[in-house]
């Protein structure tokens, strides 16, 4: 009897899990996005001026990230906005699992930001991901040249284990890394997660689902650009509802996202945003 129940919670588990990527590779709709060929990309991030560059979940491109974006540039940021696509045109379990590859795309994403800071050196660059594509930014500014740094970092849902070590990637950014994550993200930053392992080939809850914790060996300072925010019941008023693209709506990026970006001279204080940054 005990072990016919272990069978039936281990084949329940599997289908969440299942469930899980489903959800994680759709990103709750829309087709992908075709990606820029390689010489239209690297014109796009040579133009001078801020940039604000955005690395989409294992997915790719898709409607969630174009309607982020859209409402940052509601909310007033003004910057040359450019999607880059990491996961090869193999979405989905390859990309989460893709280790090796994946560093190499972060490579070549330090690369681009490096670039742009050479040819503009007194623009500012944004960088924002969502899910998986967090972990491609972190490791992205880990491999960025000493001097180059970005003014903020926005990770919404990061798909990273909770004790990575951020250390590295926060010493190259300039003002602060703000989280997003959310204990409603069940489906996908917890069991998800825990099935198929983080990005980083960690199988538990992801950051995304209740924050990065500092490890012991990390170097504290840099932790102090570290902004972590707890889903808020009130921000379904800006539908975000708590789910792993909830702070990918549209309002969302407008009220609450947009002025982090390069804020003036405390997000935190403007009317109608208010944010909880207890956990740090």
């Amino acid at each position: 009897m005990v072990s016919k129940m272990y069978a039936i919670f281990r084949c329940r588990f599997w289908f969440l899990g299942f469930v899980s990527l489903g959800i994680a590779a759709l990103a709750y709709g829309g087709p992908a996005t075709r990606p820029a060929p390689d010489e239209v990309l690297r014109a796009r991030i040579a133009q001078k001026g801020p940039l604000l560059l955005h690395l989409p979940g294992i997915a790719g491109p898709r409607w969630s990230d174009r309607r982020m974006l859209a409402g940052l540039r509601d909310g007033g940021v003004k910057a040359n906005f450019v999607i880059y696509d990491w996961t090869e045109h193999d979405p989905g379990i390859d990309a989460l699992q893709g280790y090796a590859r994946n560093h190499r795309e972060a490579k070549k994403i330090a690369d681009m930001i490096a670039a742009h800071a050479a040819a503009d050196p007194d623009s500012p660059i944004y960088l924002t991901a969502h899910s998986g594509g967090c972990a491609l930014a972190a490791w992205a500014l880990e491999n960025l040249p000493a001097p180059v740094k970005v003014r903020t970092v926005l990770l919404i849902a990061p798909a990273l284990s909770p004790g990575y070590d951020l250390t590295a990637a926060l010493r190259h950014v300039e003002g602060k890394t703000f989280v997003f994550s959310s204990t409603l993200d069940v489906v996908v930053l917890y069991s998800g997660t825990k099935i198929f392992g983080t990005m980083d080939g960690v199988h538990s809850p992801a950051a995304g689902f209740a924050g990065f914790v500092q490890p012991p060996s990390a170097d504290p300072l840099p932790y102090q650009k570290l902004v972590q925010h707890q889903y808020q019941k009130d921000w379904a008023r800006y539908f975000d509802f708590g789910d792993h693209i909830g702070g990918m709506s549209r309002q969302f990026a407008k009220a609450v996202l947009a002025p982090l970006i390069d804020p003036d001279p405390s997000p935190s204080t403007r009317p109608g945003v208010q944010l909880d940054s207890s956990r740090r």
